[in-house]
């Protein structure tokens, strides 16, 4: 019996309760690309839906973006690894796009600098979008306008990391700790659609505020480091740890 492919990249899709967008979110994966749906405590048969249309469904039973997002991470199996939201306002056929500058070996991590269309983006979360990109160049240096979801890199660097937050900051933890390790970081502009369905996050006032709060804590943690000085670029994994040590972190998703 022939074993089956390895997959060249593995796109982490996050899934709290998004049964109407998965269908074209599964849809628009570029060939060769696997999805792994990592169903957050759906109610609404996202994680039966997702398998019927072919992907690899994971639980996590731990609330949070973060949480979700990293135990696809730590679940994929490629050697490369994108992230992208489940509810239909990015679309995954961009990724070959990301992928390319990693694929080759011009950037180690790029990021899905997202372009609203009209009904997107509530001006709330549009504001502190902005005022975050804003404090990051200060901070980091890095010419960056957003810190949205979709993202691209190598998976065994991205899980040297140690990323930790596992709430709304997990992205901004991942930037922040690859900009301290002088990863080649840059941004490709994608577009950004209103979304299918109810926004847990940047589409209410409330999510938009505890995504802000858990951001703020990342920021605090690191700012000290930044004034310190980069840390030194990473030749592999972080010594002793390993993926089922990844497996064992967790917390909430707004």
């Amino acid at each position: 019996m022939r074993e089956a492919a390895r997959p060249s990249v593995d796109v982490v899709l996050p899934c709290l309760d998004e049964r109407g967008a998965l269908p074209w979110v599964l849809s628009r994966i570029p060939a060769g690309y696997r999805a792994i749906v990592v169903d957050n405590g759906s109610s609404d048969g996202s994680a039966e839906l997702g398998r019927e249309l072919g992907a690899v469904v994971i639980r996590e039973r731990r609330r949070g973006f973060g949480a979700a997002a990293h135990a696809g991470l730590v679940a994929a199996t490629a050697d490369y690894v994108a992230f992208c939201d489940c509810d239909g306002s990015l679309d995954p056929a961009r990724l070959p796009a990301l992928l390319a500058p990693v694929l080759a070996g011009t950037a180690d991590l790029v990021l899905g600098g997202r372009r609203p269309r009209r009904g997107s983006w509530p001006i709330h979360a549009r504001i502190a979008n902005a005022v975050l990109a804003w404090r990051l160049r200060r901070l980091t240096g890095e010419a960056v306008s957003d810190l949205g979801p979709m993202r691209a890199g190598r998976r065994a660097e991205l899980l040297s990391l140690g990323l930790e937050d596992r709430r709304s900051g997990y992205p901004l933890e991942m930037f922040l700790k690859a900009s301290l390790r002088r990863w080649r970081i840059i941004e490709i502009p994608v577009d950004y659609s209103p979304r299918t369905g109810r926004s847990k996050v940047s589409g209410t006032v409330r999510g938009t505020l505890t995504a802000v709060r858990d951001m703020a804590a990342q920021l605090t943690a690191v700012s000290g480091q930044f004034r310190s000085g980069p840390a030194p670029a990473p030749s592999g994994p972080l010594a002793g740890r390993t993926a089922d040590d990844e497996r064992s972190g967790g917390t909430s998703w707004t």
